[in-house]
């Protein structure tokens, strides 16, 4: 299909998803002084790196394993048996210092920031006066005074920026020098073990330690983007330590199978973990993506969004939502899905050939034995169970130009090791909307 597809109802956006299906269309990536190099960029193209993206204006990798050395289905078996270890240094550390840090950054999240106690961490979303999502970061207390947002793909900087010179208020607001890496899979506690001692064992979910590696000054965080066990470790001054850092977590490594790999985008959709810009960005609301929770009832004082929001929770409750689509999980036929898909692909209903719908992040699942992926349908056809028919290219159709049958299912897919940020919510007695 060349052109953008009608049926698919968009009228609740001002600029609808791109659904033209223009396939993979090859592009040399062009490396500039426009685009960010992170301090570890060098030293994952040495490592082995053969392809990139863009995120946050930063190159990130997103393959180390050639397709005809097993590509991507090698670095999940990495990081589902072993561990492996990321270069996320496009996850750009916005800092919010000053007496007034906290009263900021709770008028900026929907979350209650005041119960987020020094040196703990939590899974937030940053939304517009009409309740769309601009992010979705982790968000770290490093003291009473100190917050750092460790930013999904879009630029909140200036727009923290610029909401206080508005509000005033006494903080400072910057980017700072310190840049993450990952360390994901269940051989992950062992490593950190290794490299920093037995410290790292006391450390909770979204729990923080300040540490040294080879000497340089790092903040651990029991988190990640993969549902699987995992630590970030953001290190400081990361212009100046880059190379210590990486080198002291290869040797590390090595006694664990460590396998240094992209981001593992399929353990990340069984697991239910969105991608902004992919997945939701500033046009989606909580209430149609699984984010509800993120919206709490009872949070005192005035927050970004907050009126919006409770507005459509009203309108949700009352069965008249003001979106026309929600995100729902998927499991499919059809051979398997290798790697990034190139195109929103479409979904149509069990009879008819129009889209209504579109896929976000489909990829195979070894573990379940079918492809899955997390996609948004019309409301009417969101409910667990609902038969649903996929168009997948060619490369992967099970019959060339025909579709594959898919069936709505519970997200997660498969859980994830540690809880998931609404079972958090929930066990802390947070006040979330479900």
């Amino acid at each position: 299909m060349s052109g953008q597809p009608r049926s698919v109802d968009q009228s609740d956006r001002i600029v609808p998803i791109n659904l033209r299906q223009s396939g993979r269309t090859p592009t040399e990536l062009l490396i500039s002084t426009r685009v960010r190099k992170s301090p570890y960029w060098h030293l994952s193209h040495a490592t082995g790196c053969w392809r990139a993206t863009i995120y946050n204006r930063v190159y990130h990798p997103r393959g180390y394993i050639r397709p005809e050395d097993g590509g991507a289905a090698v670095e999940h078996e990495a990081l589902t048996n072993h561990v492996t270890l990321w270069n996320v240094a496009v996850e750009r550390q916005i800092r919010v210092k000053g007496p007034d840090a906290e009263r900021f950054v709770d008028y900026v999240i929907t979350r209650d920031a005041t119960r987020i106690k020094p040196m703990h961490a939590r899974y937030v979303i940053l939304c517009n006066e009409r309740g769309g999502i601009l992010n979705d970061p982790v968000l770290l207390r490093l003291s009473e005074e100190e917050f750092w947002f460790s930013l999904a793909d879009s630029d909140v900087l200036f727009w923290l920026q610029g909401v206080n010179v508005g509000m005033r208020m006494d903080v400072e607001i910057d980017e700072i020098d310190v840049c993450p890496l990952q360390i994901q899979g269940p051989k992950s506690l062992a490593l950190m073990v290794d490299l920093l001692g037995d410290d790292v064992r006391a450390i909770p979910y979204y729990g923080l330690l300040e540490a040294e590696v080879a000497g340089c000054p790092v903040v651990i965080s029991q988190s990640g983007f993969s549902g699987e066990k995992g630590y970030e470790i953001y290190l400081r001054d990361a212009t100046l330590h880059a190379e210590k850092l990486w080198h002291a977590v290869l040797e590390a490594g090595k006694a664990h199978r460590l396998m240094v790999t992209a981001p593992g985008h399929q353990r990340r959709i069984q697991a239910g973990i969105m991608s902004w810009g992919q997945d939701i960005d500033h046009e989606t609301v909580p209430f149609q993506c699984n984010l509800a929770y993120q919206v709490p009832r009872k949070k005192q004082g005035d927050y970004i969004g907050r009126s919006a929001l409770e507005r459509m929770r009203a309108e949700v409750a009352a069965g008249r939502p003001p979106f026309s689509m929600v995100m729902v999980g998927m499991k499919m036929g059809g051979k398997p899905i290798d790697d990034y898909a190139p195109d929103f692909w479409l979904v149509s209903d069990a009879a008819g050939r129009d889209p209504i719908g579109y896929l976000t992040s489909p990829w195979h699942a070894p573990e379940l034995g079918c492809n899955i992926s997390l996609g948004y349908v019309p409301i009417g056809n969101s409910e667990v169970g609902t038969k649903l028919l996929v168009w997948l290219p060619d490369e992967y159709a099970s019959e060339p130009g025909q579709p594959v049958n898919a069936r709505v299912c519970e997200v997660p897919f498969r859980p994830s090791v540690n809880p998931s940020a609404r079972e958090l919510a929930h066990a802390r007695g947070e006040d979330a909307a479900e």
